[in-house]
């Protein structure tokens, strides 16, 4: 596998009740066609099926049909109802033509037979989409050497933000582009707390889980309590909740939580406030000013990188789409994901929405939005790299997505996924006791090194060596050892 120093550049989830589909020609569960034109049916999540989605077919349609002779039937699930319509979706056999999928379950759903072996197809039926994608993208979606999904090629590297309200850090003179760790972050987070009476770093539960992406490739495993370092030549496993540095954070957030720089309630917190005066957020420093800043009501929003950018299985597997096994058209399921890829306009149409009711063309190509309720996720679509930049935007924040994605530093692990076949009862038993513990270890609630004995003696009765052992074992024949 070549460096990659040329890649790379992130997330979600099932059940839409049958009822909901109104408005999905395509729901009868078979594929269609008509004159000669193929119907595909392609599942994603996002905010459910937009109000005008059949004006949005008029336009997609005739241009698909023009193009490469098929048409196109979408089924948008609602995020909370992803994670069951998805299962129903790889345990009916219903059928479908692509499926979004990413790192939570494809492996599982490659594993099931649900996706179709792509490897030579993409290659002789679309051969620019296999082109215009990074070589280690493939390697990164690659089971056993077989490519089964069309990786996303955006921003599918790592980087970490600290994100400010920069109105309220220069108040207190604090100079937030000299602050890249939690050292130098505690004493400007506390100055701020002190002048403003509030906690300034909000948290939900998640807390600063991150940390451990930040720094460990978790083998595709599904699971935060194993992993090998990135910086880790001798590709030891081991458990990432050990690891010194995400420690002696954690004892800083530990007093910032004491201290009430972080609120009391971020063990219990499902959601966040609508304004942030401070929070981390996995991105690229221009979604401050196009993302960041509008979503959490902070007029002078700016980001300042935090640890390094990193590039992994997990990275690029945060977004796919796959062709089923049975798909009776997987050669045109193919041209639609290389046309979505490769043609700025209908990747503007599954962006944006229907044009001249909610975004429309400027003078200069830009991109004007007249509403913003859109509710397909882009995210799951295709490349960033052709979608128009909007008219509001002073810069083309795709071109610093790209840079991130070029200059990432690969994983040790990159195109390895762990076999989980002789270890799922371990598994599921290892990442309960996760799940019991994470939001009080990573919000600083307790003392992290006390906490971190207590889930080590429950991860050990929950078959956590077993693990490690076989994961090592895997990782050791990957690496020719």
């Amino acid at each position: 596998m070549r460096k990659m120093r040329k890649v790379v550049a992130l997330a979600m989830s099932a059940v839409m009740a049958m009822g909901v589909l109104a408005g999905c020609g395509g729901s009868s569960g078979t594929s269609s066609s008509k004159d000669g034109v193929v119907t595909l049916k392609w599942i994603q999540v996002g905010n459910g099926m937009p109000k005008n989605y059949n004006k949005w077919l008029e336009q997609v349609n005739p241009y698909l049909e023009e193009k490469i002779g098929v048409n196109v039937d979408m089924e948008i699930v609602p995020w909370g109802d992803w994670d069951n319509r998805r299962s129903v979706i790889a345990n009916s056999g219903e059928y479908f033509d692509i499926l979004f999928t990413d790192q939570t379950r494809y492996n599982g759903e490659v594993s099931s037979g649900v996706f179709l072996d792509i490897s030579d197809k993409v290659k002789e039926v679309t051969p620019d989409l296999y082109k215009m994608i990074p070589e280690d993208y493939w390697e990164a979606v690659s089971l056993n050497d077989k490519v089964y999904g069309v990786p996303t090629y955006k921003d599918s590297s790592f980087s970490e933000y600290f994100i400010w309200d920069k109105d309220v850090a220069d108040k207190y003179g604090i100079d937030i582009n000299s602050i890249h760790d939690f050292e130098s972050l505690y004493p400007a987070l506390k100055k701020i707390k002190e002048g403003e009476g509030t906690a300034p770093f909000y948290m939900s539960k998640s807390g600063a889980k991150v940390m451990i992406d930040m720094n460990f490739d978790n083998l595709s495993s599904g699971s935060q309590v194993i992993g090998v370092n990135y910086d880790d030549d001798t590709k030891t496993v081991v458990n990432p909740l050990e690891n010194e540095d995400i420690l002696s954070n954690l004892d800083i957030i530990h007093n910032m939580y004491k201290e009430g720089i972080i609120n009391g309630d971020a063990p219990t917190a499902d959601d966040t406030p609508k304004y942030h005066t401070f929070f981390m957020a996995q991105g690229w420093s221009g979604a401050a000013k196009t993302s960041w800043g509008p979503n959490y009501g902070i007029k002078n929003c700016e980001a300042v990188q935090f640890g390094e950018t990193v590039v992994s299985n997990k990275t690029v597997q945060g977004s796919i789409n796959a062709i089923y096994s049975g798909s009776k058209h997987p050669d045109e399921a193919l041209k639609l994901l290389e046309l979505i890829n490769t043609d700025t306009k209908l990747r503007d149409w599954f962006y944006y929405g229907v044009e001249g009711e909610d975004w429309q063309y400027t003078e200069d190509n830009k991109v004007e939005r007249l509403t913003s309720d859109w509710g397909m996720a882009g995210y799951t679509q295709g490349s960033y790299f052709t979608v128009s930049q909007q008219v509001t935007e002073e810069f083309n924040q795709w071109d610093e997505v790209k840079q991130l994605n070029e200059n990432a530093k690969p994983s040790p692990m990159l195109g390895f996924s762990l076999d989980t076949s002789n270890i799922q009862t371990e598994l599921a038993n290892c990442n309960a006791v996760f799940e019991k513990y994470y939001p009080e270890f990573f919000t600083g609630a307790q003392e992290p090194r006390k906490l971190l004995e207590t889930i080590k003696k429950e991860l050990d009765t929950a078959g956590w060596e077993k693990i490690r052992a076989e994961a090592q074992k895997q990782v050791d024949a990957f690496s020719g050892k």
